[in-house]
């Protein structure tokens, strides 16, 4: 599994309508494979930030265009920093 950071802002005002859309796929993207590992309101720029596993990219991006119409996101590959890796991707 690889590690996933989204950051998404809403295009429009939060509905309940937008919310049951949001959670429909939540529901869809657990079937394709991603484990939401956390999901965060925020102040700033973006409106939520996601950690999240997925087998690739390919299901990550699926995630993602999922959204398009009501979000917009950006998608971050993340790779944990530890012991093995102080200075980070080599």
């Amino acid at each position: 599994m690889m590690l996933f950071i989204a950051l998404a802002k809403f295009k429009q005002k939060l509905t309940d309508e937008i919310v049951a859309e949001n959670l429909k796929d939540i529901e869809t993207d657990t079937e394709g494979g991603v484990r939401y590992l956390g999901i965060y309101w925020t102040l700033g720029r973006y409106d939520t930030v996601v950690l999240f596993e997925a087998p690739d990219e390919k299901a990550a991006m699926e995630m993602a265009l999922r959204r398009l119409d009501r979000m917009e996101i950006e998608t971050l590959v993340a790779l944990p920093a530890d012991a093995a890796s102080p200075k980070g991707p080599a």
